[in-house]
Protein backbone atom coordinates (compact mmCIF):
# COMPACT_ATOMS: atom_id res chain seq x y z
CA UNK A 1 0.00 0.00 0.00
CA UNK A 2 1.34 3.79 -1.11
CA UNK A 3 1.73 6.08 1.87
CA UNK A 4 -1.61 8.07 2.05
CA UNK A 5 -1.79 11.69 1.21
CA UNK A 6 -3.71 13.64 4.06
CA UNK A 7 -5.21 16.68 3.96
CA UNK A 8 -5.48 18.65 7.31
CA UNK A 9 -6.70 22.12 6.62
CA UNK A 10 -9.73 21.80 3.77
CA UNK A 11 -12.93 24.23 4.63
CA UNK A 12 -17.00 23.18 3.68
CA UNK A 13 -19.87 25.89 4.36
CA UNK A 14 -22.35 22.98 4.65
CA UNK A 15 -25.82 23.99 3.24
CA UNK A 16 -27.65 24.47 6.90
CA UNK A 17 -24.41 27.27 7.33
CA UNK A 18 -24.90 29.24 3.60
CA UNK A 19 -29.10 29.31 5.00
CA UNK A 20 -27.80 31.12 7.83
CA UNK A 21 -25.94 33.63 5.96
CA UNK A 22 -28.73 33.83 3.60
CA UNK A 23 -30.82 34.98 6.57
CA UNK A 24 -28.71 38.09 7.44
CA UNK A 25 -28.12 41.91 5.74
CA UNK A 26 -24.74 42.76 7.63
CA UNK A 27 -21.06 41.20 7.85
CA UNK A 28 -21.39 37.98 7.23
CA UNK A 29 -23.80 37.59 5.01
CA UNK A 30 -23.84 36.26 1.06
CA UNK A 31 -25.78 38.11 -1.60
CA UNK A 32 -27.50 36.32 -4.07
CA UNK A 33 -27.45 37.49 -7.43
CA UNK A 34 -29.71 37.37 -10.91
CA UNK A 35 -28.81 34.09 -12.53
CA UNK A 36 -26.51 32.98 -13.49
CA UNK A 37 -24.44 34.73 -11.62
CA UNK A 38 -22.80 32.97 -8.39
CA UNK A 39 -23.36 34.51 -5.17
CA UNK A 40 -21.25 37.02 -3.24
CA UNK A 41 -19.47 35.63 -0.03
CA UNK A 42 -19.49 38.63 2.42
CA UNK A 43 -17.25 37.34 5.37
CA UNK A 44 -15.00 40.49 5.69
CA UNK A 45 -15.60 44.00 6.69
CA UNK A 46 -13.86 45.24 3.33
CA UNK A 47 -16.01 42.84 1.49
CA UNK A 48 -18.87 45.15 2.34
CA UNK A 49 -18.14 48.21 0.36
CA UNK A 50 -21.39 49.70 -0.96
CA UNK A 51 -19.43 51.91 -3.66
CA UNK A 52 -18.26 48.44 -5.42
CA UNK A 53 -20.87 46.79 -7.72
CA UNK A 54 -22.69 44.13 -6.17
CA UNK A 55 -20.52 41.45 -8.61
CA UNK A 56 -17.69 43.02 -7.36
CA UNK A 57 -18.01 42.59 -3.94
CA UNK A 58 -16.79 39.93 -1.23
CA UNK A 59 -15.76 36.49 -3.31
CA UNK A 60 -17.92 34.59 -5.41
CA UNK A 61 -18.73 31.16 -3.83
CA UNK A 62 -19.57 28.27 -6.32
CA UNK A 63 -20.89 24.42 -5.91
CA UNK A 64 -17.23 23.87 -4.27
CA UNK A 65 -18.03 25.58 -1.50
CA UNK A 66 -20.63 23.51 0.28
CA UNK A 67 -21.50 20.44 -2.07
CA UNK A 68 -19.12 17.58 -0.79
CA UNK A 69 -19.61 16.00 -3.89
CA UNK A 70 -17.42 18.77 -4.93
CA UNK A 71 -14.83 18.09 -2.30
CA UNK A 72 -14.36 14.38 -3.43
CA UNK A 73 -14.19 14.84 -7.04
CA UNK A 74 -11.13 17.85 -6.11
CA UNK A 75 -9.70 14.99 -3.14
CA UNK A 76 -10.01 12.53 -6.35
CA UNK A 77 -8.24 14.88 -9.25
CA UNK A 78 -5.19 15.44 -6.42
CA UNK A 79 -4.45 11.58 -5.19
CA UNK A 80 -5.32 12.77 -1.72
CA UNK A 81 -6.77 10.00 0.69
CA UNK A 82 -8.45 11.64 3.57
CA UNK A 83 -9.98 15.27 4.50
CA UNK A 84 -10.40 16.31 7.46
CA UNK A 85 -12.71 18.95 6.94
CA UNK A 86 -13.62 22.10 8.72
CA UNK A 87 -16.63 25.00 8.80
CA UNK A 88 -14.73 28.03 7.17
CA UNK A 89 -14.57 31.21 8.81
CA UNK A 90 -15.80 32.89 10.44
CA UNK A 91 -17.93 30.07 11.86
CA UNK A 92 -20.53 30.83 14.14
CA UNK A 93 -18.61 33.89 15.77
CA UNK A 94 -21.76 36.51 15.06
CA UNK A 95 -24.33 34.58 16.34
CA UNK A 96 -26.32 35.94 19.56
CA UNK A 97 -25.81 33.60 22.34
CA UNK A 98 -29.11 32.11 22.99
CA UNK A 99 -28.95 30.99 18.83
CA UNK A 100 -25.28 29.77 19.00
CA UNK A 101 -25.53 26.51 20.86
CA UNK A 102 -27.99 25.15 18.74
CA UNK A 103 -26.40 25.68 16.07
CA UNK A 104 -22.97 24.69 16.70
CA UNK A 105 -24.55 21.49 17.59
CA UNK A 106 -26.44 20.76 14.00
CA UNK A 107 -23.63 21.69 12.11
CA UNK A 108 -21.38 19.40 13.97
CA UNK A 109 -23.92 16.60 14.01
CA UNK A 110 -24.18 17.42 9.74
CA UNK A 111 -20.20 17.37 9.39
CA UNK A 112 -20.78 14.01 11.42
CA UNK A 113 -23.20 12.51 8.87
CA UNK A 114 -21.24 14.03 6.00
CA UNK A 115 -18.15 12.01 7.21
CA UNK A 116 -19.89 8.76 7.86
CA UNK A 117 -21.45 8.96 4.27
CA UNK A 118 -17.65 8.91 3.18
CA UNK A 119 -17.09 5.87 4.13
CA UNK A 120 -13.42 6.97 5.29
CA UNK A 121 -12.60 9.48 3.77
CA UNK A 122 -13.76 12.38 5.91
CA UNK A 123 -13.09 13.13 9.05
CA UNK A 124 -13.63 16.63 10.73
CA UNK A 125 -13.06 19.63 13.17
CA UNK A 126 -16.29 20.77 15.04
CA UNK A 127 -17.30 24.12 15.36
CA UNK A 128 -18.02 25.88 18.79
CA UNK A 129 -20.75 27.86 19.89
CA UNK A 130 -18.11 30.65 21.08
CA UNK A 131 -21.03 33.28 21.99
CA UNK A 132 -22.78 31.02 24.07
CA UNK A 133 -22.05 30.84 28.26
CA UNK A 134 -19.07 28.68 28.82
CA UNK A 135 -20.77 25.85 30.60
CA UNK A 136 -22.64 25.37 26.97
CA UNK A 137 -19.18 25.41 25.45
CA UNK A 138 -17.79 23.31 27.58
CA UNK A 139 -20.62 20.94 26.94
CA UNK A 140 -20.55 21.06 23.37
CA UNK A 141 -16.65 19.96 23.58
CA UNK A 142 -18.01 16.84 25.97
CA UNK A 143 -20.87 16.06 23.59
CA UNK A 144 -18.29 15.70 20.77
CA UNK A 145 -16.22 12.96 21.78
CA UNK A 146 -19.60 10.71 20.92
CA UNK A 147 -19.34 11.64 17.39
CA UNK A 148 -17.10 8.97 15.77
CA UNK A 149 -15.63 11.33 12.76
CA UNK A 150 -14.92 14.50 15.01
CA UNK A 151 -11.00 14.62 15.32
CA UNK A 152 -10.45 18.18 16.83
CA UNK A 153 -12.11 21.56 16.92
CA UNK A 154 -11.55 24.88 14.57
CA UNK A 155 -11.79 28.44 16.81
CA UNK A 156 -10.89 31.55 15.54
CA UNK A 157 -8.05 33.60 17.23
CA UNK A 158 -10.75 35.82 18.72
CA UNK A 159 -11.76 32.78 21.27
CA UNK A 160 -14.95 33.84 23.26
CA UNK A 161 -14.51 37.19 21.81
CA UNK A 162 -11.61 38.62 23.90
CA UNK A 163 -8.92 36.60 22.22
CA UNK A 164 -6.87 33.61 23.37
CA UNK A 165 -5.34 35.08 26.56
CA UNK A 166 -8.76 35.51 28.13
CA UNK A 167 -9.40 34.23 31.68
CA UNK A 168 -13.05 32.91 30.40
CA UNK A 169 -11.18 30.24 27.98
CA UNK A 170 -9.97 28.43 30.99
CA UNK A 171 -12.91 25.93 31.25
CA UNK A 172 -12.25 25.21 27.79
CA UNK A 173 -8.85 25.17 28.28
CA UNK A 174 -9.14 22.49 30.62
CA UNK A 175 -11.48 20.23 28.57
CA UNK A 176 -9.95 20.33 25.25
CA UNK A 177 -7.07 19.44 27.54
CA UNK A 178 -8.59 16.75 28.95
CA UNK A 179 -10.83 15.02 25.82
CA UNK A 180 -7.25 15.87 23.99
CA UNK A 181 -9.13 16.70 20.79
CA UNK A 182 -6.91 18.91 18.70
CA UNK A 183 -7.08 22.50 18.46
CA UNK A 184 -7.36 23.96 15.07
CA UNK A 185 -6.43 27.49 15.41
CA UNK A 186 -7.74 29.83 12.28
CA UNK A 187 -7.37 33.58 11.60
CA UNK A 188 -10.39 35.46 9.91
CA UNK A 189 -9.86 38.44 11.38
CA UNK A 190 -6.77 40.12 10.26
CA UNK A 191 -5.41 43.58 10.91
CA UNK A 192 -7.23 46.88 11.22
CA UNK A 193 -8.24 47.43 7.47
CA UNK A 194 -6.27 51.24 7.97
CA UNK A 195 -2.80 49.75 8.18
CA UNK A 196 -3.62 49.13 4.47
CA UNK A 197 -4.04 51.89 3.17
CA UNK A 198 -6.54 53.74 1.27
CA UNK A 199 -5.20 51.98 -2.11
CA UNK A 200 -6.07 48.93 0.11
CA UNK A 201 -9.42 48.15 -2.48
CA UNK A 202 -6.98 48.48 -5.60
CA UNK A 203 -5.31 45.08 -4.42
CA UNK A 204 -7.91 43.02 -3.72
CA UNK A 205 -7.81 40.35 -0.88
CA UNK A 206 -4.21 40.44 -1.03
CA UNK A 207 -2.98 42.43 1.45
CA UNK A 208 -5.35 41.03 4.45
CA UNK A 209 -4.90 37.68 3.13
CA UNK A 210 -1.08 37.24 2.99
CA UNK A 211 -0.17 39.83 5.39
CA UNK A 212 -3.70 40.04 7.83
CA UNK A 213 -4.17 36.50 8.17
CA UNK A 214 -0.47 35.46 9.17
CA UNK A 215 0.06 38.35 11.45
CA UNK A 216 -3.29 38.15 13.16
CA UNK A 217 -2.71 33.94 14.18
CA UNK A 218 1.00 35.25 15.37
CA UNK A 219 -0.34 38.04 17.63
CA UNK A 220 -3.54 35.37 18.72
CA UNK A 221 -0.75 32.35 19.53
CA UNK A 222 2.35 34.54 21.43
CA UNK A 223 -0.79 35.88 24.00
CA UNK A 224 -1.89 32.43 24.34
CA UNK A 225 1.96 31.64 25.29
CA UNK A 226 2.46 34.88 27.20
CA UNK A 227 -0.74 33.96 29.73
CA UNK A 228 0.58 30.95 30.44
CA UNK A 229 -1.93 29.13 28.81
CA UNK A 230 0.21 26.20 28.10
CA UNK A 231 1.84 26.34 31.85
CA UNK A 232 -1.44 25.54 33.04
CA UNK A 233 -2.08 23.20 30.01
CA UNK A 234 0.79 21.19 29.48
CA UNK A 235 -1.17 18.62 27.16
CA UNK A 236 -2.75 21.02 25.36
CA UNK A 237 -2.36 20.22 21.69
CA UNK A 238 -2.55 22.78 18.83
CA UNK A 239 -2.99 23.21 15.26
CA UNK A 240 -1.70 26.25 13.76
CA UNK A 241 -2.79 27.21 10.15
CA UNK A 242 -1.05 28.34 7.37
CA UNK A 243 2.19 27.49 8.84
CA UNK A 244 2.02 29.04 12.10
CA UNK A 245 1.80 32.42 10.61
CA UNK A 246 5.01 34.42 11.19
CA UNK A 247 5.53 32.69 14.60
CA UNK A 248 8.33 30.50 13.15
CA UNK A 249 10.29 33.36 11.67
CA UNK A 250 9.55 36.09 15.17
CA UNK A 251 9.83 33.41 18.01
CA UNK A 252 13.18 34.06 19.08
CA UNK A 253 12.35 38.17 19.46
CA UNK A 254 9.43 37.53 21.02
CA UNK A 255 10.99 34.67 23.66
CA UNK A 256 13.97 37.60 23.65
CA UNK A 257 11.53 40.80 24.32
CA UNK A 258 9.91 38.56 27.30
CA UNK A 259 13.81 38.06 28.65
CA UNK A 260 14.58 41.98 28.38
CA UNK A 261 11.05 42.90 29.52
CA UNK A 262 10.91 43.95 33.47
CA UNK A 263 6.85 43.39 33.70
CA UNK A 264 8.28 39.35 33.83
CA UNK A 265 10.39 39.73 36.37
CA UNK A 266 9.02 40.07 40.35
CA UNK A 267 9.90 42.79 43.29
CA UNK A 268 13.79 40.70 43.52
CA UNK A 269 14.82 41.19 39.60
CA UNK A 270 13.92 37.36 39.11
CA UNK A 271 12.21 36.63 36.22
CA UNK A 272 8.80 34.62 36.13
CA UNK A 273 8.93 30.88 35.93
CA UNK A 274 7.36 29.62 32.02
CA UNK A 275 7.72 27.37 29.26
CA UNK A 276 9.97 28.43 26.62
CA UNK A 277 8.37 29.45 23.46
CA UNK A 278 10.25 26.92 21.98
CA UNK A 279 9.56 23.90 24.12
CA UNK A 280 5.84 24.66 23.69
CA UNK A 281 6.73 24.53 19.82
CA UNK A 282 7.75 21.37 20.08
CA UNK A 283 5.95 19.72 22.54
CA UNK A 284 2.28 21.30 21.91
CA UNK A 285 1.96 22.18 18.47
CA UNK A 286 1.35 21.24 14.79
CA UNK A 287 1.78 23.33 12.12
CA UNK A 288 0.16 22.82 8.44
CA UNK A 289 2.46 23.15 5.53
CA UNK A 290 -0.18 25.81 3.90
CA UNK A 291 2.71 28.06 2.70
CA UNK A 292 3.15 27.88 -0.89
CA UNK A 293 7.00 28.50 -0.46
CA UNK A 294 10.28 26.08 0.28
CA UNK A 295 11.43 28.82 2.69
CA UNK A 296 8.03 28.46 4.02
CA UNK A 297 8.11 24.89 5.01
CA UNK A 298 11.63 25.18 6.54
CA UNK A 299 10.70 27.52 9.31
CA UNK A 300 7.77 25.27 9.86
CA UNK A 301 10.27 22.46 10.20
CA UNK A 302 12.99 24.29 11.83
CA UNK A 303 9.85 25.43 14.73
CA UNK A 304 8.36 22.33 15.82
CA UNK A 305 10.16 19.86 13.79
CA UNK A 306 9.56 17.53 10.56
CA UNK A 307 6.89 14.51 12.59
CA UNK A 308 5.03 18.09 13.37
CA UNK A 309 4.30 19.36 9.84
CA UNK A 310 0.92 18.34 7.76
CA UNK A 311 0.13 18.97 4.80
CA UNK A 312 -3.15 21.20 3.92
CA UNK A 313 -5.04 22.48 0.76
CA UNK A 314 -6.86 25.42 2.40
CA UNK A 315 -9.70 24.14 -0.45
CA UNK A 316 -11.86 25.50 -1.48
CA UNK A 317 -9.97 28.87 -1.59
CA UNK A 318 -7.72 29.69 -3.67
CA UNK A 319 -9.16 28.07 -6.76
CA UNK A 320 -8.04 28.21 -10.19
CA UNK A 321 -9.14 31.39 -12.32
CA UNK A 322 -8.41 29.88 -15.69
CA UNK A 323 -11.94 28.55 -16.95
CA UNK A 324 -11.52 24.88 -17.61
CA UNK A 325 -8.47 23.98 -15.27
CA UNK A 326 -8.57 21.01 -12.91
CA UNK A 327 -5.27 20.67 -11.16
CA UNK A 328 -5.36 23.71 -8.11
CA UNK A 329 -2.00 25.72 -8.89
CA UNK A 330 -2.45 25.79 -5.15
CA UNK A 331 -2.06 22.75 -4.45
CA UNK A 332 0.52 21.83 -6.86
CA UNK A 333 2.57 24.71 -4.95
CA UNK A 334 2.27 23.37 -1.53
CA UNK A 335 3.40 20.06 -2.84
CA UNK A 336 6.28 21.41 -4.46
CA UNK A 337 7.31 22.99 -1.63
CA UNK A 338 7.19 20.39 0.57
CA UNK A 339 9.63 18.44 -1.76
CA UNK A 340 11.82 21.11 -2.05
CA UNK A 341 12.16 21.65 1.64
CA UNK A 342 12.94 18.33 2.18
CA UNK A 343 15.30 17.57 -0.78
CA UNK A 344 15.16 13.82 -1.96
CA UNK A 345 14.11 12.80 1.73
CA UNK A 346 11.38 10.37 0.25
CA UNK A 347 10.26 9.36 4.04
CA UNK A 348 10.47 12.83 5.22
CA UNK A 349 7.77 13.97 2.33
CA UNK A 350 5.42 10.89 2.86
CA UNK A 351 5.49 11.87 6.74
CA UNK A 352 4.31 15.25 5.89
CA UNK A 353 2.14 14.28 2.97
CA UNK A 354 -0.03 12.43 5.70
CA UNK A 355 1.72 9.91 7.42
CA UNK A 356 2.40 12.71 10.56
CA UNK A 357 -0.86 13.09 11.20
CA UNK A 358 -1.44 9.50 12.42
CA UNK A 359 1.10 10.66 15.58
CA UNK A 360 -1.15 13.91 15.91
CA UNK A 361 -4.85 11.70 15.74
CA UNK A 362 -3.43 9.30 18.34
CA UNK A 363 -5.47 9.00 21.64
CA UNK A 364 -4.75 7.45 24.68
CA UNK A 365 -7.29 5.30 26.07
CA UNK A 366 -6.62 2.59 28.74
CA UNK A 367 -3.19 3.65 28.89
CA UNK A 368 -2.60 2.28 25.06
CA UNK A 369 -2.72 4.31 22.09
CA UNK A 370 -5.65 3.81 19.59
CA UNK A 371 -5.82 4.97 15.98
CA UNK A 372 -7.99 8.05 15.12
CA UNK A 373 -8.24 7.46 11.90
CA UNK A 374 -9.21 3.75 11.43
CA UNK A 375 -9.12 4.09 7.58
CA UNK A 376 -5.52 4.90 6.99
Amino acid sequence: MSSPIVDVHTHIYPPSYLSLLRARTTVPYLLDLPAPAAPRLIILPSDDNGALAPSSRGRPIGLEYSFIEQKLLFMSTHNIDVSVISLANPWLDFLPPGEALSAARDINDELEAICKESKGKLYAFATLPVSAPSDEVVAEINRLQQLSHIRGIILGTGGLGSGLDDVALEPIWAMLEKSQLLLFLHPHYGLPTEVFGPRAQDYGHVLPLSLGFPMETTIAFVRMWLSGVFDRYQRLRVLIAHAGGTVPFLAGRVESCVEHERHFRDEKGRQQERRGIWNVLRQNVWLDAVTYSELGVRAAIEAVGVERVLFGTDHPFFPPLDEGTKEWVSVKANVTAIEKALDGNNDAVRAVLGLNILECFLKEEGGKKKQYLESI
